[in-house]
């Protein structure tokens, strides 16, 4: 009974659909009809887009790898250009009506650190120059930050190179002194041979004072090539404050820079805050930090140039020291050609001298272990200055290699056209015109049907 009731309710809902097709049929064909016209119509909407990786650099991680750090986040920067943060910058820079501008939308790539910016318009000529006008002004600020990280770079390569010159100075210091204790060591080897030929030969006086004399002329070229190696060592000095001097010179000239970036900056930023925009407020803050950049690089400069005026006064301390010794090795060849003098009245003398002699050419032995001593210290000191130049070479090829990975801001796709309009969905609307029509008039025509029995109902 229940079939039978349901196939009478179904042939019931046909015979009314059929009883008023043309109902159903006209108004749903001119419904399609006017959507499909209306669509045809429609100019065609083409989507450009564009894919922009974001200004990055690498640093070594605890393990020896290298991981990436972005200086501003890709999820930020598309938050940036969805609140219309370059809209104004754009309009100006391509002589646009701002209202009149697309709207410009942004996302980060998921899985990935790329950003994709994209725009609909009707001409595709004239949304290319939006989106890399968008890009320039973008990059400009993303690389902003990278620039910093460079020159940060640079400054700790021209450190770590000033460090090596020192060090190479240091060594060839070192490499002078071993030189003049070898000197003094082969003039003490001679000392003891002269005063052995004096003991062997003391029967034959004149031979021992010649032997005397040329000892001591052998101690005045001793002292004369002292004299020449230090005069030497003030021309390193002398050479070492004009490059010191040559720094602070850079380093003031850096500081004016400095300065007036500074100045320009703060010029810009009072521009900024008469114009009273809130729009502007990012400006605001990006030059606050530029200054507060400048400044901390400004007073790391005014330190390094402080401890160049130091370096240089230590520098002058230590020509006048060497003066003096100058000096002093003057007064003592005058001394030793004094006791040229003296040894002709010493002559009779030397019998009773032998012992003394013999007892110097004992302290002179042992003065050889100790010089030897210097001179091995010395020599470990050149192996030591020599790895710390190596390590700081190390260092500064780590910080060129660490350069070499700095990236800029860069398109990775091109601004480009979808293949066909993303817009009027031509099909799409004539067939949702069709489903719409044929619901709306079929429920219309239950409904008729529906008060037309209830009329008759009414009637009878």
């Amino acid at each position: 009974m229940d079939e039978y009731e349901n196939e009478k309710e179904l042939i019931d809902y046909l015979n009314v659909i059929w009883k008023r097709k043309w109902l159903i049929i006209i108004p749903t064909f001119f419904l399609v009809v006017a959507v499909g016209i209306y669509s045809f119509l429609q100019p065609p909407v083409w989507e450009i887009d564009a894919i922009i990786m974001p200004s990055k650099f690498f640093i070594q991680t605890a393990g020896g790898g290298f991981t990436e750090i972005f200086p501003v986040d890709p999820k930020q920067i598309a938050g940036q250009i969805n609140e219309a943060t370059y809209n104004n910058l754009i309009a100006a820079e391509l002589n646009l009506d701002i209202r009149k501008l697309p709207k410009l939308k942004a996302e980060n790539l998921r899985d990935t650190k790329m950003v994709r910016i994209s725009t609909r318009v009707n001409d595709v000529e004239k949304a290319k120059p939006i989106l890399y006008s968008l890009f320039t002004h973008l990059k400009r600020d993303l690389d902003k930050k990278i620039d910093v990280e460079i020159k940060g770079i640079d400054t700790q390569v021209e450190s770590k190179k000033n460090v090596i010159k020192s060090k190479e100075i240091e060594i060839k210091d070192k490499k002078n002194s071993i030189k003049l204790k070898k000197l003094l060591i082969e003039d003490r080897k001679n000392e003891i041979k002269t005063k052995q030929n004096r003991i062997k030969d003391k029967e034959n006086v004149i031979k021992t004072k010649e032997n005397a004399i040329k000892l001591k002329n052998l101690n005045i070229e001793s002292k004369e090539i002292e004299k020449k190696m230090t005069g030497e060592e003030i021309n390193t000095l002398k050479n070492k404050l004009e490059i010191s001097e040559e720094r602070a010179n850079a380093i003031t000239e850096e500081m004016k820079d400095v300065k007036n970036r500074i100045d320009k900056i703060e010029e810009e930023q009072r521009k900024v805050l008469k114009s009273g925009s809130d729009k502007n407020a990012l400006s605001i803050l990006l030059y606050s930090n530029e200054i507060q950049n400048n400044l901390r690089y400004y007073n790391t400069l005014d330190e390094k140039f402080s401890n160049e005026k130091i370096t240089q006064e230590n520098i002058n301390l230590d020509i006048e020291r060497k003066k003096e010794t100058i000096k002093q090795i003057d007064n003592q060849i005058a001394q030793i050609r004094t006791q040229i003098d003296d040894v002709y009245t010493q002559i009779d003398d030397i019998r009773t001298q032998i012992d003394d002699i013999r007892t110097q050419i004992d302290d002179i032995k042992n003065e050889f272990g100790k010089i030897n001593n210097e001179i091995d210290t010395i020599n470990n000191g050149i192996v030591i200055k020599k790895n710390e130049i190596e390590n700081v070479r190390n260092e500064i090829s780590y910080l060129e290699d660490k350069k070499a990975r700095i990236d800029y801001a860069q398109f990775i796709k091109e601004p480009t056209s979808s293949l066909s309009p993303v817009a009027p969905k031509k099909k799409r609307n004539v067939l949702i015109a069709g489903i719409l029509g044929i619901m709306i008039c079929t429920t219309l025509a239950f409904s008729l049907d529906y008060l037309e029995k209830q009329r008759i109902k009414s009637k009878g």
